[in-house]
C-alpha cells in the first residue's frame, strides 16, 4: 500500500464494512417485533443495540464516501455521492450508491424531527427505508469487482441470505399471529360460556348438582 493507493483501499474496506452494518441494522429491525423487543432481549437493550449499530453504519459510510471522493486514482465528485447519476465514472452503479445515501440521510433527518412532523409523512419516509438495503447491496456489488468473486462474494451472498433468512421469519410470525378483530372476536364469544360457569351451567346444558349436605 502506498500513499497513492490508501484511498482506493480505504474506499473499498469501509464499503464493505458499511455493508456488513447496514445488514446487521436491517436484520433487527425486519426481527424487532411490535413492541421493540426481540427474543430474548429486553426493549432498552434491543433500542440500543438497534441505535449503536446504526451510528457505526453511519460513520462507516461516511468515511467511504470520503474516501471515494480523495481517491485520485478515478474521479468521483462530491456532489456525486449525493445526487443520484452524475458520476461520470460508473454513473449507474454510483448513482444507485447515492440513492442509498440520500434515502438513509431522509430517515436520520426525520428520526430527529420526528416529533414535528405529521406522523403520516413519518411513517411513510420511514417506510422506504426498507429499500436503502437492496439499492445498497447493488452498488456495493456492481460499483467495483471487490464483491464479484472470491471470499467477498461469499459474504455478500451471506448478507443476502440474512435479509433473506429475517424476512421470511417474520412473515412467519405474522402468519401466526392472530389479527386485532379476530382476538376482540374470540374474546367476545368467550364471555357467554364464561357467564355460564359461573351461573352453574355450561353450553352443553345444566351442570348436575347433587344436594347441599
Amino acid at each position: 500500500m502506498t500513499g497513492s493507493t490508501v484511498f482506493w483501499y480505504a474506499s473499498r474496506a469501509t464499503g464493505v464494512v458499511a455493508l456488513l452494518l447496514l445488514t446487521a441494522v436491517f436484520v433487527l429491525g425486519i426481527l424487532v417485533n411490535r413492541r421493540g423487543r426481540l427474543p430474548g432481549l429486553p426493549g432498552f437493550a434491543v433500542t440500543n443495540l438497534h441505535r449503536n449499530i446504526s451510528l457505526l453504519a453511519v460513520a462507516a459510510i461516511a468515511v467511504h464516501v470520503a474516501a471515494a471522493v480523495l481517491d485520485t486514482y478515478v474521479h468521483i465528485p462530491l456532489l456525486a455521492a449525493v445526487v443520484p447519476f452524475t458520476s461520470g465514472y460508473e454513473r449507474l452503479w454510483l448513482g444507485l450508491g447515492a440513492v442509498s445515501l440520500d434515502l438513509m440521510l431522509a430517515i436520520i433527518v426525520t428520526s430527529v424531527l420526528r416529533g414535528r412532523l405529521n406522523p403520516v409523512l413519518w411513517r411513510v419516509i420511514h417506510l422506504t427505508a426498507y429499500a436503502c438495503w437492496p439499492v445498497a447491496f447493488v452498488h456495493s456489488v456492481y460499483a467495483s469487482k471487490d464483491l464479484q468473486h472470491g471470499p467477498l462474494l461469499y459474504l455478500a451472498l451471506a448478507c443476502a441470505a440474512m435479509i433473506v433468512a429475517a424476512v421470511a421469519y417474520r412473515l412467519a410470525a405474522a402468519s401466526r399471529q392472530v389479527p386485532r378483530a379476530a382476538r376482540v372476536g374470540m374474546l367476545l364469544k368467550d364471555q357467554p360460556a364464561k357467564g355460564l360457569v359461573e351461573q352453574g351451567q355450561i353450553a352443553g346444558g345444566p351442570v348436575m348438582r347433587g344436594p347441599r349436605r
